[in-house]
């Protein structure tokens, strides 16, 4: 059974005010200021928030205390100002910080597009989970993929601006790990999160009538292993619709990677598209996450149903 898709936030207009929060690791300034940039020429007033270019006294990993973390971020969602939310990277610590969250008052607040990636992972299967709205697992601000690859920041933009635009995604390097195709509302991202999330409050109960997207960086084959091991010994892939993968950087020679995606996955039944270019590589397609869509795995293409906002 496909799990319904989520409430989808409006679409961005010249001239919106826009928020970028670092709920989780410190940003690199230089970084940031190039990303703000990028905004202010898509005519958009992006507002830093109070702690984004901090980073925690005694935890350097850290952009600051999980409470203030969560306060910017919570600042940002409730102001009726803001039309949009960026996280400026990933890092770690958003499962630090998302139970401060106050949900009932990001319930009640207007949904709006949250974009990230990685440790943002965190965040979107809480959005989903509390919020029921969908979100975007796309390039952080500050990162390096956005900041120098123009196809990525184009093709965000678009998403943002002109959603009706890209309700087909396609990758020139997709192809099938398990041909065939289906249908379920996209969700997922980085695989580290989406394992270690596991029994938490806001974790679902699994991916079934769902497309999974996947991707990881820095995780070696053998924990690649262990992560989707944990997720099919909880049940988790139990009756998922199909399975995207995105990039795999840093993660080792990439046939060692798809020995351990393709005996881990391969064994499920369903169409699994790899390589489809979203994550940390080194270009990266913006994926709504809580829309329905239909997998071509064969042809390596994700069509939306609707486009990802409104």
């Amino acid at each position: 059974m496909t799990a319904p898709a989520l409430i989808r936030p409006p679409r961005l207009y010249p001239g919106d005010r826009v928020a970028v929060v670092a709920p989780s690791g410190p940003i690199n300034p230089e970084r940031l200021d190039c990303g703000l940039d990028v905004l202010r020429g898509w005519d958009l007033d992006p507002v830093a928030s109070a702690h984004v270019r901090g980073t925690h006294d005694t935890l350097g990993y850290l952009a600051a205390p999980d409470e203030d973390r969560a306060r910017d971020l919570q600042e940002a969602w409730c102001d009726p100002s803001v039309k949009a939310v960026f996280a400026a990277r990933g890092g770690y610590g958003a499962q630090r910080m998302v139970d401060l969250l106050d949900w009932d008052a990001i319930r009640a607040a207007a949904p709006k597009p949250l974009i990230g990636f990685s440790d943002v992972t965190v965040l979107h299967e809480a959005f989903a989970v509390r919020a029921g709205v969908s979100t975007l697992h796309g390039p952080a601000v500050a990162g390096e993929v956005f900041l120098k690859d123009d196809a990525t920041r184009e093709q965000l933009r678009r998403t943002l601006f002109a959603p009706e635009a890209v309700r087909a995604l396609a990758s020139v390097s997709a192809r099938p790990l398990a041909p065939g195709r289906a249908r379920g509302v996209t969700l997922g991202g980085c695989l580290a999160m989406l394992a270690t999330e596991l029994g938490t409050s806001q974790a679902r109960r699994g991916a079934a009538g769902g497309l999974l997207l996947l991707e990881d960086v820095g995780e070696p084959p053998y924990r690649i292993d262990r992560a989707l091991t944990q997720l099919i010994r909880a049940g988790w892939l139990d009756g998922v619709a199909g399975i995207v993968l995105g990039s795999w950087a840093r993660c080792g020679p990439y046939d060692r990677v798809r020995e351990v995606l393709a005996e881990r996955l391969g064994g499920l039944g369903v169409p699994v598209a790899e390589e489809f270019g979203f994550g940390h590589g080194d270009s990266a397609l913006t994926v709504p996450l809580g829309v329905a869509a239909e997998l071509d795995a064969t042809a390596g293409t994700l069509t939306f149903e609707a486009p990802a906002l409104t």
